[in-house]
Order: structure tokens, then sequence, then C-alpha cells
């Protein structure tokens, strides 16, 4: 049998309405990364500062991270589809509230209702894709999903871009109106409704210590490079979140109905998938993020600009997605995570040959061969996870997954903003220390007085010794990429429904 005997889901016709579904997703995905290259614009508009405008990504993040553990249960109590449509619903409302913010703090409220529904929306697709699509083409259905995963990410800054420098910063939300009116209207008549879970109780300690935890532990990282990663307020926020966290585990191992089943986490596929997802997510967005500004801060190029360079890689990634859950249809997840994590890997090492002088064409090609390999090994991998589980426990399962992505493109940012930092100080040090006024070459290019250039040379030294930084970083990426080869070893493909009794 395809699904469990009596679901009610028609699993011969999935394909429309796991597109249906995905507009969500992407929509939610976008809207994470739209908002970046706007930041400028709502600045000005709104007569703020840095540390004002930041909290329209930090509300954002950290209200996700508060409503994902929740998505499991909600699912299982009022049903996947009507949870994933007044998801859908909230993350509409919230984008027409932001299009009409009149100042910093409605803008920012707006973003924590739109977060409210977009939260949800991830873990809940997922768990809809394991119902309705077949178990022997779970890997298409998921791999179609993995294309709103990797491509929203890289679409965002060329489509915000363009919106930004031409239209209006407010339309980077109101274009999720009539995509989420569509949404909602495709949703009701063509998502099938979904046989409930048997749910106990709100496990409140449970949801309590979780957003706290979480959402604790994301500011820390958002924070850290501002207030110093040993300052005081640093080290007690992350030994305050752990601790929560801690507390949170313990709490699900004793509850009779937890609301985040941690048990999950005995099915060795789905840890070491987990695993291997956490590693390659910080890997992805060391490109994601670092060229982009590379490319903008360095090299002085827009923001439209610097979309496009980065969309033939989403393009690609786009394409290869639904190829890559195939090859897991066909060959389990191994052998398309190996051979993705291989050329992810060697591509990022390339990233490390990265110079002031590095033509936009090498850079492109170079970006697309990374996408390629992220595109072999994100799916299979996210897909091996679930497949291992029973059906009952895939709704809770994908909220853990959803919650572990997110920590770990925070602490990937995080931990790669402070490694920037540190080897940027320490190669404009050495930089500087050998363009001393006895250096012969300094001085006669300076033309025998090097006061004449210096402030052309210090914003030299600057834009160098970020370079060496970010090469720095790409090969410290390239080596963790690697790494991922050891869970990925272990994950397997379950080649049987689990039985009755699972269920």
């Amino acid at each position: 049998m395809n699904a469990p005997v009596g679901d009610g889901l028609d699993h011969k016709h999935w394909m429309i309405p796991v597109l249906v579904v995905l507009i969500g997703v992407f929509m939610s995905i976008l809207s994470s990364s739209i908002v970046n290259v706007a930041i400028a614009s709502i600045m000005a508009v709104f007569n703020t500062d840095t540390d004002g405008v930041q909290w329209v990504s930090i509300a954002y993040m950290l209200a996700m991270a508060m409503v994902i553990p929740l998505s499991g249960w909600l699912g299982d109590k009022f049903g996947l589809k009507r949870l994933y449509l007044a998801s859908m619903a909230a993350f509409t409302i919230g984008s027409v509230f932001c299009a009409s913010a009149w100042n910093i703090e409605s803008l920012i409220v707006a973003r924590i209702i739109q977060a409210l529904g977009g939260g949800m929306m991830s873990p809940l697709v997922m768990a809809m894709i394991y119902r309705l699509v077949p178990k022997e083409q779970i890997g298409s259905g998921m791999g179609i999903m993995g294309m709103s995963l990797l491509v929203a990410p890289a679409v965002g800054p060329t489509l915000g871009g363009w919106l930004v420098e031409y239209v209006n910063w407010r339309w980077i939300f109101l274009l999720n109106v009539p995509i989420g009116a569509v949404g909602l209207i495709l949703g009701w008549f063509l998502i099938p409704s979904f046989k409930r879970e048997p749910v106990g109780k709100l496990d409140i300690p449970g949801a309590v210590t979780a957003a706290l935890g979480f959402s604790g532990l994301l500011y820390g990282l958002s924070k850290g490079n501002s207030w110093g990663w040993t300052s005081e307020a640093t080290i007690l926020t992350f030994v305050g979140s752990v601790g929560v966290l801690v507390l949170f585990v313990l709490i699900e191992l004793w509850s009779p109905e937890p609301l985040l089943d941690v048990t999950v986490f005995a099915y060795p596929s789905f840890t070491f998938a987990n695993i291997l997802v956490g590693i390659t997510t910080i890997g992805m967005f060391s490109a994601l993020f670092y060229i982009p500004l590379f490319l903008q801060s360095i090299r002085g190029l827009g923001a439209m600009q610097t979309g496009l360079i980065m969309f033939p890689a989403a393009i690609l990634s786009a394409v290869v997605m639904p190829l890559s859950g195939k090859l897991y249809d066909r060959l389990g997840p191994k052998i398309p995570v190996v051979i993705g994590l291989l050329i992810m890997s060697l591509m990022t090492w390339m990233f490390s040959e990265i110079t002031l002088d590095t033509s936009i064409a090498t850079i492109t090609w170079w970006l697309v061969w990374r996408g390629l390999g992220m595109a072999l090994c994100m799916m299979p991998a996210q897909t091996a996870a679930l497949s291992d589980l029973p059906v009952r426990l895939i709704s809770r399962a994908s909220s853990v997954t959803n919650l572990i992505r997110n920590v770990a493109s925070s602490f990937g940012i995080a931990i790669m903003t402070l490694l920037i930092t540190q080897r940027g100080s320490f190669h404009r040090a050495r930089m500087s220390d050998a363009l001393c006024s006895d250096n012969t070459a300094y001085t006669s290019w300076m033309g025998g007085n090097p006061a004449v250039g210096g402030a052309l040379m210090s914003g030299h030294i600057a834009k160098q010794s970020y370079v060496f930084a970010l090469q720095d970083v790409f090969i410290l990426t390239s080596a963790l990429i690697l790494l991922a080869l050891v869970p990925a070893v272990f994950l397997r493909k379950r080649t049987t429904l689990p039985g009755p009794s699972t269920l």
C-alpha cells in the first residue's frame, strides 16, 4: 500500500495539492530574504538607526521560533489544512499591515503577525507532503518543496532590489497580498482534508520553555556580534537559553503528552539526517549571506545587480531539486547526498580563491556549481529524516527539523560574522605593519610621501583584509561540509511503510 489504509486521501494525484501548499512556503521564505534589501529605505523613511531597524528582522525571527514548536500540536488538534489556511491568512494580513506601517514600531508589530503565520507553514507543508505523496515517490515530493527552500532566498534580493529601486519598498510586502489570496482560494478547494491525529492537552510547560529557550538562543546569536561574544549580556543569554532548553527536554521526556516528541531522535536516520542538515545549512549561508555583502560592499554593485548574479544558481537549483528527489526514490539518500556534499565542498573551496579582481562570470559560475551541490544533498537528507518515522510522529518531527534548520542558519551567520571580524582585524594589522614608512615599494607607490595617499591606502587595506577574511571563512566552511559525509553514510531509506501498530 502507498499510504495508511482509510486516510481518505487521493495518493495518485498528489502533484496539484503539493504545488498549492508550496505557495505559502515560498511566500514565507521569500519574505525573510527580500526585506534585507529594503533596510536602508526603511531607515530613511522612518528616521531610525541600525539598532531600531534590525528589529524588523529580529522580531520576525523570534516570533517564528516561538510558533514553530506549536505547529505540530496545533496541526494535530485542528487539522493540517485548517491550520495551514489560517497561517496563510495571518501571513497575508500581516503583509498588509507591514505595507501600511506608519513608523518603525508599527512595522515591527506587523512583522510579528507575519511570522505567526509564516513560522508554521514550513513544518505544516512538510507534514502534508508526507501524507499526500506515496511512499515510493516521497523524494520527488520533497524535491519539489526544496525548490522553495533554495530558490526563494536567491530570488528575494533580485526581486526586492528591483522593487526598492524602481517602485517602492512597501511593495515587498504588498506583493504577498495577491499571492496569499490566490493561495487561500486554491488551498480551500484543492487541498484535501487530512485525518486528525489523536492529541491530548497542550503541554504548556513545554510550550513556554521551548519558546523562551529557542527565541533566547536565536536572539543571542543575532546580537552577539554587537554586544561582544565574551560580554556579560551574551554569556548570560546563552547560558540562560541553554538552561531553559535542557529543562524543556526534561519536561518533554517526562510528559505523557509532550509538545515535541524528542524520542524521534531514537530513529537513527532522523538523527543523522538532522545533523547533516544543520551542517549543510551553515555551509549554505556562507555563500547566500556573504557573497552578496562582498559584491555590494566591496565591489560596489547594486542590490539588483547582485541578485542577478545569484539568480542562475537559483534557477539551476529549481531544475535539479525535483531530479534529486527522483534520485532519492530510485537510489536512496546516500548517493545524491554524498555527491552533493563533495560538489558543495569543492566549490566552497574555490571561493577561498576569491579576490578583488575575480570576474563576475567566475563568481556566477562558482555559485551555479555550488547550487547544484546544495540541490543534490539538501532535500534527500531532509526526506531521509522523516521517511523512517511512523505517520503519527511526522507533524511533531517536522517541527523539530524546521527548528534545527532555523537555529543552524542563525548560528552559521553569527559564527562566520565573528570569524570575518577577527580574521579581518588580523589581516588588517598584518598589512598595516608591512606597509610602514620604511617600506621602499610603499613609499615609491605614494610618490615618496605616504601621507599623500594615506586615505586611499587605508581603504584598500580595509577591502583587502575583508577579502582575506572571507577566504579564511570559505576554507573553514569547505572542511565543515566535508564533515557532513560522516552522518551521510548512516542515512537510509525506508522501503516499507510502518506497520499498523505504529501509525
